[in-house]
């Protein structure tokens, strides 16, 4: 239906006036508000007295033939738009800058820097940008600060065969020519590293992918333009160092408040994720931080409104009723029924309300009853589903068959969320790449640690159900006791022995030069190697942890350790050593081999385990060492073992609290448990027996060799590799001539 002509001029005349009433309120009086195409409002402004500390800008009108620009930061990061609804700055101009300007280069360390590293307002929104690396073999990270703390990484791998090499052309950022994760922490700079894991010469040129890049660019930027930069359908630079990208920034008004620039009427101050902005409220829009900055929005010209009636604008909202002489809801579309407004008799509107009024009430009544009881019906038969769906009834029939297992293993939700608050977030306790874990109260006064998992494979659940009734059979001093687990959600739910007294990882890394002593490191360490090793080997069926870490290793009152977090164990078949599944771990404790080659063996929590003796060592992060001659802190580690310097990476509370020639033993041990092949590492229960034996203090009884002494005793030579074993008590631990080290 046309709209008729004074209508449409008057619609038009209250969006232009609306228009011109918000662009005059964004900047101070007598102050610059626009650069170029580019809108400047307050608190951001181009010359003193006309923005707030931090916001400042430049206009650059330096080149004859363009458009002005807008510049922000040293390095003239060009702004192209700024939004005070959502707080950000859209940028563009910043591109990485590497040390190695060689495209098949092994390994180069680059820079995004772009934002004055002054604690001030503006910072990378986490959420609104992407890390992505591209090429054939490229591992890409991203750190910060001087010490080179890791924040995010992937790994972008060659294409196999033709039908992988679609990956990329496919708008499939995945791992195959290309990956791509969030940037995860808000930083004004980044350190990037990129890596060629692997020479790519001998593969042929249709295979290779993408040219070798790093971006840290827009989220939605990088999706729309994906086939431009990855597929060549468009012109785009060859390397990284001429790569233009836009980045979205955050900013925030004030850390802790607002500090009263909320100034206009209709405005407060609102608690974002990295501080405090103004905003304007519902029905206005505008500039909060200059006086009669938000102004009333005409709802009834917006596009967005739907009113199928009469609109009438109001402060800070509209009404929509239907015209005289009709009935119905103006906020319905007419195409549904009973929506718009149509023509009607008022009499026998009003005759019919009054004689169905009493029906009226009781139908309302009875679909209110009926309503709800079908609600908890609904809720019944979907946990009965998810209790089947999970195999509930397979985790009963092993229940009966074993009479050790309490019936108590299987909790309803019911009973979990009582426990837990209907799992409060006051409840959450912790949190990792496995689930959230929530503190709770059964009702028999049992105080527990309740996990919710991430979703898991269908074709896992069997394993898990089995995994549960195996673990609900472990009784060892240092291992969380698992209590039981509800199957009535659509992920089970594992209830484990609540530990009060929090993790290795929380004491170990504490602010001051005093953190645990080396006795109980020493016990703390003997402790989590007997429960690996009653994993490995004393279960019916060998269970490999797969993420042991200090977060992953709680302590009690008397800091006994309890090894937790099963979420990501898998059981290894008796005749079997090993099975190959999909790499799953921690950066920094993950075994190198299970990460390039897929295969899980028990040596891989061997791995795991020696980096936590190093860990326990140094007080030293894996994933944060300051060494500048390595990557890591078991290249460190590693290095200064033979150099006689291992004093220097040592934890100052070990040299002073410890026994020389114990700490000597409890460091060639975790060497030898970081070694890069599996098969040179020792077993659990080797590990288990030379801690026991420096707890027990048996080693004045076996008299200890230096390591060259001990490795060139009853040395043989296969295939040109020199192998050197030491035996003692039926203990054999076997060590390359290149991988020697003393202390």
């Amino acid at each position: 239906m046309m709209m008729p002509v004074p209508a449409a001029v008057a619609i038009l005349i209250g969006l232009v006036v609306h228009l011109t009433t918000s662009a005059a309120a964004i900047g101070l009086p007598n102050c610059t508000t626009r650069c170029g195409d580019v809108s400047v409002p307050y608190p951001f402004g181009l010359s003193p007295g006309c923005y707030l500390p931090g916001f400042n800008l430049t206009c650059d009108t330096s080149r004859r033939d363009e458009n002005p620009r807008l510049l922000l930061g040293d390095d003239g990061l060009q702004v192209v738009n700024i939004s005070l609804r959502n707080a950000r700055v859209r940028v563009i101009g910043m591109h990485i800058r590497f040390n190695s300007t060689t495209a098949e280069a092994d390994r180069s360390r680059g820079v995004w820097r772009g934002l004055p590293d002054d604690g001030g307002p503006l910072v990378v929104s986490p959420d609104r940008n992407s890390f992505v690396v591209t090429g054939c073999y490229a591992l890409g990270q991203l750190s910060e600060g001087a010490n080179d703390t890791v924040i995010t990484g992937c790994a972008s791998f060659c294409p196999m065969n033709e039908t992988s090499s679609a990956s990329f052309r496919d708008n499939r950022c995945s791992g195959i020519g290309c990956c791509q994760v969030p940037i995860n922490w808000a930083l004004t700079s980044y350190n990037v590293l990129i890596i060629q894991t692997q020479p790519i010469l001998k593969i042929p040129n249709y295979l290779r992918g993408p040219p070798r890049q790093v971006f840290i660019a827009e989220s939605a930027w990088f999706a729309t333009n994906y086939n431009e930069l990855l597929n060549n359908t468009g012109p785009r630079p060859t390397n990284a160092e001429t790569t233009v990208v836009p980045v979205v920034l955050d900013w925030v008004i004030g850390k802790t408040s607002c500090g009263g620039t909320c100034v206009s009427t209709n405005s407060f101050c609102n608690k974002t994720g990295g501080g405090y902005v103004c905003q304007c409220e519902n029905g206005y829009r505008g500039n909060p931080y200059v006086v009669d900055g938000c102004t009333d929005i005409n709802e009834c010209v917006l596009q967005e409104t739907k009113c199928y009636g009469v609109c009438t604008n109001l402060q800070g909202s509209f009404s929509c009723v239907c015209p005289r002489g009709t009935r119905g809801d103006p906020l319905l579309d007419p195409v549904i029924r009973g929506g718009g407004c149509s023509k009607s008799s008022r009499g026998l509107s009003i005759g019919i309300g009054i004689s169905s009024g009493t029906s009226l009430l009781l139908v309302v009544l009875g679909a209110s009853f009926l309503t709800r009881k079908l609600k908890k019906r609904s809720v019944k038969r979907q946990r009965q589903k998810n209790f089947k769906k999970n195999h509930g009834q397979l985790l009963e029939q092993l229940v009966s068959q074993h009479a050790e297992i309490s019936e108590r293993m299987i909790i309803s939700l019911a009973e979990l969320e009582k426990s837990t608050n209907n799992f409060d977030e006051s409840r959450e306790i912790g949190g990792g790449g496995h689930g959230i874990v929530y503190k709770g109260i059964l009702s028999d006064q049992n105080v527990v640690a309740i996990k919710k998992s991430k979703i898991v494979i269908q074709r896992e659940i069997d394993e898990f159900i089995n995994e549960v009734v195996t673990l609900s059979q472990i009784n060892h001093r240092n291992i969380v006791k698992l209590f039981g687990c509800c199957l009535e959600t659509q992920v089970p739910l594992l209830v484990y022995e609540f530990i009060s007294n929090g993790t290795l990882y929380k004491h170990l890394h504490v602010e001051g030069p005093k953190s645990l002593c080396w006795d109980d490191r020493l016990r703390i360490a003997t402790g989590t190697a007997r429960a690996l090793a009653y994993l490995h080997s004393a279960t019916a069926v060998p269970i490999i942890h797969r993420d042991i870490k200090s977060s992953n290793i709680l302590l009690d009152d008397s800091l006994t350790a309890k090894v937790s977090d099963f979420g990501a164990s898998r059981y290894i078949p008796i005749d079997e050593t090993g099975v190959n599944t999909a790499v799953q771990g921690t950066f920094g404790y993950l075994d190198p081999m299970y990460y390039y080659t897929g295969r899980l063996t028990e040596k891989s929590d061997v791995y795991s385990f020696g980096v936590v003796l190093v860990e326990l060592l140094t007080r030293k992060k894996p994933f944060a060492c300051e060494s500048d001659e390595s990557d890591g802190l078991l290249a460190h580690f590693a290095a200064s073992l033979p150099s006689g310097n291992l004093h220097e990476i040592l934890d100052r509370q070990v040299l002073e609290e410890g026994n020389r020639e114990v700490i000597n033993i409890v460091a060639n041990l975790a060497a030898a448990c970081i070694k890069l092949k599996g098969e040179d590492r020792p077993t659990m229960r080797q590990v288990e027996m030379r801690l026991e034996s420096l707890i027990e203090g048996s080693k004045e009884h076996l008299p200890l060799m230096n390591v060259r002494e001990a490795y060139q005793e009853n040395s043989v030579a296969v295939t040109g590799t020199l192998i050197q074993r030491r035996c003692r008590d039926c203990t054999s631990v076997c060590h390359t001539s290149e991988d020697s080290l003393l202390l």
